[in-house]
């Protein structure tokens, strides 16, 4: 199996793992209310920890999505060789937000040099 496959590009990465929190947090307030049903009083304390851990959850995923977005401000653009899409760029390397082509700025890590 190809490995380039789940490959993708820095930012997609942060963006993923802030929806991942995202849907963690929101899944554990479903499941936290769900106590309510399954335990009665007793449930709602359940559901109480389970709504403050999911807020929690909610709080980081805004966060990390708020850090992806500085980053992507600063990040560098540009066309990628491959599919010729603008694409951003983190550090050195990176890979295309499309084709997910492996790209650098640095000449020693280059494959190919653009003069040739």
């Amino acid at each position: 199996m190809n490995k380039i496959f789940f490959k993708s590009a820095k930012i997609n990465e942060f963006r993923l793992w802030g929806l991942v929190f995202t849907l963690v947090g929101m899944g554990v307030m479903i499941l936290g209310t769900a106590g309510i049903v399954f335990w009665g009083q007793a449930g709602k304390i359940i559901a109480a920890i389970f709504m403050v851990i999911g807020m929690i959850s909610l709080l980081i995923s805004v966060a990390v999505y708020f850090w992806a977005g500085m980053m992507s401000t600063s990040a560098t653009m540009l066309q990628c060789p491959e599919c010729g899409r603008q694409t951003k760029m983190l550090g050195k390397t990176d890979r295309c937000m499309f084709c997910k082509t492996m790209l650098t700025l640095d000449p020693a890590q280059a494959t190919q040099s653009p003069s040739e």
